[in-house]
């Protein structure tokens, strides 16, 4: 598997520029480099995977190749004006906030599905320094637990309650209420909620929050599912993959009663998807009738990360003035890099791919609020599994919220 995922994220993660452009020397240079790296099968031997990728990156980077990512070759392929704003080497600025003030808002809740352990993952996230990695950019945190007290983990387990298709709808409601007070008071209070869950289920409580301060808010989702089934198309009836609909107010005659208070007032013009890969056919359904903007991993593999990311922020936030939402699922990364979530699929984004998007998304000035959810140490196969996936949901926050790579 190892050998397999390397080979791919080689050539469809770094080889796409083959394939969208490139003479044919840089073609089989590059090719011969990443046949390399696919040679080396066993965990022992992924420091080589990974050294051979790099050079077959560095083969095309020296000769202008990179640039698949735009279509534009040479360097600079980001652009002159986004190229001119990295050269500064400032942290970005936050236009919404006059100073960096942020909340951390803790949503340890697993309601929405049916596995344990994702609720532990604020609490790794912490563990792992995410607070002290975003103050260190300047940030004036402070750490907010609207669920403590409510013993939501403890009636999860107690739990039977299904009313329609809809798995434990009152603990859902009741759940993503409060973090939708604590998110909406943070707002309206000029700081930044960075919520960490927890199921996706907590965006109910969270985006109609941000919504509630910001109107026009524009969310970008970065996950591997859409997330959009309704109680009439979903077959699990787990709440995790309903948040969208529900933020949206699709089928409201259908809702359950503890879920009667959100708001519904997402417009389907405001909402980008990035990473979609595992979307049920109803969803897609939903998705072409409401002409919802949304760019799948065949998107990401043509276009590239950054001109996908362009045409998403264009899409929600024309022009390019408005606040920006993030609500980011780890699992829209690829398992090699995030093994430890409630609903892993192959072909994923690679890690520099998923870092990418709020790096851009920070770079614009018009963030306005995070979650990052899914991290499920439970999971894990092994700690490294943990760590990889605890690391990367930290490394997410710090992005967002500032951190360059210069």
């Amino acid at each position: 598997m190892a050998q397999r995922n390397c080979w791919r994220r080689s050539w469809f993660g770094v080889g796409g520029c083959l394939c969208l452009g490139g003479h044919g020397a840089a073609r089989a240079v590059a090719r011969q480099l990443f046949h390399l790296a696919a040679k080396q099968s066993s965990a022992a031997s992924d420091a080589k995977c990974r050294r051979w990728r790099a050079a077959g990156l560095a083969w095309l980077g020296a000769r202008g190749r990179v640039a698949y990512i735009t279509g534009v070759r040479g360097p600079q392929a980001a652009g002159s004006r986004q190229t001119s704003e990295m050269a500064h080497n400032e942290h970005p600025h936050y236009k919404f906030f006059e100073s960096k003030k942020a909340s951390l808002i803790m949503a340890p809740f697993s309601g929405g599905q049916g596995k344990s352990g994702v609720e532990d993952g604020p609490k790794y996230l912490l563990k792992q320094g995410l607070r002290e990695g975003v103050e260190a950019l300047g940030w004036e945190m402070e750490v907010q637990r609207p669920l403590d007290g409510h013993d939501f983990e403890e009636r999860k387990q107690r739990a039977t309650e299904v009313l329609g298709r809809a798995k434990n709808p009152t603990l859902v409601g009741e759940a993503t209420h409060l973090i939708h007070d604590a998110v909406r008071t943070a707002a309206h209070a000029g700081r930044l909620p960075v919520t960490l869950g927890g199921d996706h289920s907590i965006a109910i409580g969270t985006v109609s929050g941000v919504l509630d301060r910001y109107p026009d808010a524009g969310l970008l989702w970065v996950d591997a599912h859409a997330d959009i089934n309704t109680l009439a198309s979903t077959e699990s009836g787990n709440l995790h993959g309903c948040p969208v609909s529900f933020l949206m107010g699709l089928e409201r005659d259908t809702w359950p009663a503890p879920l009667d208070w959100v708001p519904g007032t997402l417009k389907p013009s405001k909402i980008a998807y990035i990473g979609l890969r595992d979307v049920d056919p109803e969803e897609k359904e939903i998705l072409r009738r409401l002409g919802i903007t949304a760019f799948s991993m065949y998107h990401v593999d043509r276009y590239g990360i950054n001109k996908v990311v362009e045409m998403a922020l264009e899409a929600i936030n024309p022009d390019g003035a408005g606040p920006i939402m993030v609500s980011y699922d780890v699992d829209a990364i690829d398992p090699m890099y995030v093994p430890a979530t409630g609903t892993p699929v192959r072909g994923g984004l690679t890690l520099r791919e998923g870092l990418f998007i709020v790096e851009r998304v920070a770079e614009t000035g018009n963030l306005v609020a995070l979650d990052v959810v899914e991290c499920n140490p439970e999971l894990a196969a092994h700690d490294l599994h943990v760590v990889d996936t605890v690391q990367t949901g930290c490394s997410i926050a710090r992005c967002a919220l500032g951190e360059t790579l210069l």
